[in-house]
């Protein structure tokens, strides 16, 4: 992992962001053009319109200019169990998540007004018909294909498991997952999500460096956007763990010792089950 890696992963995260910004300043300058009415009276599905430029345009650049790259090799491998124990380890992990979460103090000051205004967005985006599109379904792609598939890729060390028939030693390959990690969670620019993204973000590193792919980050992203979308219509946009599970200490323990015991076969699963495959790297 180089300076000049490192500084080249840098210049992707801010691609990415400057896409977001480009794409939300040009729907909102034509919805004030159009209507002749301020930004704050733009409905949420002006919001969604940005969410699927925004991923259209990136996916777009980042594959025109071959930041990152498609390929069917992967999935030629027939990877079913590693996706299927994917998608159950997205579903033990929600739990831990929102507890870490809950026990870290709250943001104070700008800090708690950006995440209240990006949360409001959010709940927008999740009580509108195409909510689901933008929440669970484009960004999973999108985010893996850059944060996986070309930040994480970028600052890897070589050779990569399965390459000429050496392995990478175990611990070489976490200073990268932990830097596209912290990466991925600031680039969400939302406060109140940097614990959740950077926890996820450091197992679908590891998903990553272990197969070459990005598929299998995808299907846990997929499950992962999937359930806080169904839990916000389910318990009527949940604030905290204890909207969810009630209030008291055995609840919560009950509730982490079960998502414990999904979420540990699976990473055991997954570590059995995921392996590197040649010229799958996407």
């Amino acid at each position: 992992m180089t300076r000049k890696n490192i500084s080249l992963a840098l210049l992707y995260a801010a691609a990415f962001l400057a896409i977001q910004f480009l794409a939300q300043l040009l729907v909102t300058m034509t919805y004030m053009v159009i209507t002749r009415q301020a930004v704050e009276t733009m409905p949420p599905v002006c919001n969604i319109a940005i969410m699927v430029l925004f991923s259209v345009a990136t996916i777009a650049l980042f594959l025109k200019m071959s930041w990152a790259t498609a390929s069917r090799t992967y999935m030629r491998s027939r990877p079913w169990d590693v996706l299927l124990w994917s998608v159950i380890a997205s579903m033990g992990a929600i739990v831990p998540s929102l507890f870490v979460q809950g026990i870290l103090p709250e943001w104070t000051g700008w800090l708690k007004e950006v995440a209240d205004q990006t949360n409001e967005q959010l709940e927008g985006l999740m009580s509108v018909p195409g909510g689901y599109m933008v929440i669970a379904l484009l960004p999973p792609v999108v985010e893996e294909l850059v944060f996986r598939g070309t930040v994480l890729k970028c600052i890897l060390p070589r050779p990569l498991p399965g390459v000429s028939g050496e392995a990478r030693p175990a611990r070489s390959v976490w200073p990268a997952i932990f830097l596209s990690s912290l990466i991925f969670a600031l680039a969400h620019l939302n406060p109140a999500q940097l614990p959740h993204a950077f926890l996820i973000g450091l197992l679908l590193g590891w998903m990553y460096a272990r197969t070459g792919s990005i598929i299998p980050g995808v299907a846990y992203h997929w499950a992962n956007n999937t359930a806080a979308y169904v839990m916000y219509h389910v318990y009527h946009n949940p604030q905290s763990l204890t909207d969810i599970i009630g209030t008291g200490t055995r609840p919560l323990l009950l509730a982490l010792l079960f998502s414990l015991c999904i979420l540990i076969p699976a990473l055991y699963q997954l570590n059995q089950r995921m392996n590197y495959v040649p010229d799958a790297e996407e």
